[in-house]
């Protein structure tokens, strides 16, 4: 193995963040002993501002992020076996998932250290809550067309401008947002700054959208002629591309990106092991689908390991991310293949087809958000020198 892909090598999670994984079970087996599959489903997209607290308390939140700012100062191992444990319970993490995956990371790494002390115990603490804004109206992926504007004046920035797709920015106090401070968008990577948006200043305006399951995660944000202060930039003013894409390994390469469908597949399989759900068909494809995810979590901890080791694993990322909601879609759809095939008259558990219809109302959006299928491959391309 050689190029881009010879640090995908096989990585094992030490045995001192593996030992996380009991205490973590236990405290989410009762809290979650009430909460029904179709709700637990929604897992990282669902919001539970009470919740994140109560993990905040137990150190759960900025596990990577050094002690001095509030966090555990564990490594990336430790915060893979808790996502990977919240996930698979269908734990409400949506509230602070942005802002433990990555804009607490970002800070860290590009922040003044009056924004690393402001933000970061508070985040750690689950009372700080974070979105993204990088994708605007009529820019498809193209990230790079930003055209939200922030003009420097004697004060600070002045921002106008529109963003989209914004997950939970209604629940959230702030956004890291993408935007524009010099150049036009024909000058693409050039002229693109990180600003830290406080939500609740006048002229910001969030309109939450509502999608075909019901839900309304997703926001549009608008900007008129908000006044943010000076030190709202983070890291150096024009270098905003370099920031983004290296903060979007974070968000291609987790667990989210292999589980979105997983409380879906547990409670499918829990029927198959039934005597009523138990088809030679269906095991068949209970391996199929297993045999897709283990490699790709074999995968996601090789990425793991380089981020642990301070690096930014952009293509191995994309590779994971573009794998992973392949797998993500096929689950709902053949699950309902293999539900709705079946005879006349089967017994099917109602919890199981209300889960179904949730995860294939949503399962579309998994291959688009963080990044489409054509921008994925066309980095993994690049990566391997054929672009």
């Amino acid at each position: 193995m050689s190029g881009a892909l010879s640090s995908l090598s096989m990585t094992a999670i030490p045995p001192e963040d593996e030992a996380l994984r009991a205490p973590v079970r236990a405290f989410l087996a009762e809290a979650l002993k009430d909460v029904p599959a179709p709700v637990r489903a929604r897992s990282w997209s669902g919001y539970d501002g009470a919740f994140s607290r109560a993990l905040g308390a137990r150190g759960w939140l900025g596990i990577t992020l050094p002690t001095e700012y509030g966090g555990g100062g564990r490594s990336a191992f430790a915060r893979y076996v808790l996502v990977e444990e919240f996930l698979n319970a269908g734990a409400p993490v949506g509230s602070h998932w942005i802002a433990d995956r990555q804009s607490g990371p970002l800070i860290l790494k590009y922040g003044t250290e009056a924004q690393k002390r402001f933000h970061l115990p508070r985040i750690c603490r689950g009372e700080s809550f974070f979105c993204i804004g990088m994708s605007e109206p009529n820019a498809g992926s193209d990230l790079a067309s930003v055209r939200t504007r922030a003009v420097k004046g004697a004060d600070g920035w002045t921002l106008n401008g529109q963003k989209i797709w914004t997950t939970n920015a209604h629940h959230c106090q702030y956004m890291i947002a993408l935007v524009r401070t010099s150049g036009e968008p024909e000058d693409r990577h050039k002229g693109l700054s990180q600003l830290i948006v406080d939500l609740s200043l006048p002229g910001v305006t969030v309109r939450p959208i509502e999608d075909l399951s019901g839900d309304s995660h997703f926001c549009e944000v608008f900007f008129d002629n908000v006044q943010l202060p000076a030190d709202a930039l983070i890291g150096a003013e024009g270098h905003g591309w370099e920031q983004v894409t290296a903060e979007l390994a974070f968000e291609r390469s987790g667990p989210e990106r292999l589980f979105s469908s997983i409380v879906l597949f547990d409670e499918w399989l829990a029927f198959v092991r039934t005597e009523a759900g138990r088809t030679p068909s269906a095991v068949r494809l209970a391996g199929r689908i297993m045999g897709q995810l283990a490699p790709l979590r074999a995968m996601s901890l090789a990425v793991t390991r380089k981020v642990a080791e301070g690096g930014s694993p952009v293509v191995e990322a994309a590779l994971v991310k573009d794998l992973g909601t392949g797998v993500e879609q096929l689950i709902p759809a053949a699950i309902a293949d293999d539900l709705y095939g079946r005879a006349e008259g089967t017994p099917v558990p109602l919890e199981l087809l209300l889960t179904l219809e949730y995860v294939t109302q949503v399962a579309p959006s998994f291959s688009l958000r963080g990044g489409t299928r054509d921008i994925l491959r066309g980095m993994i391309a690049r990566g391997l020198g054929l672009r």
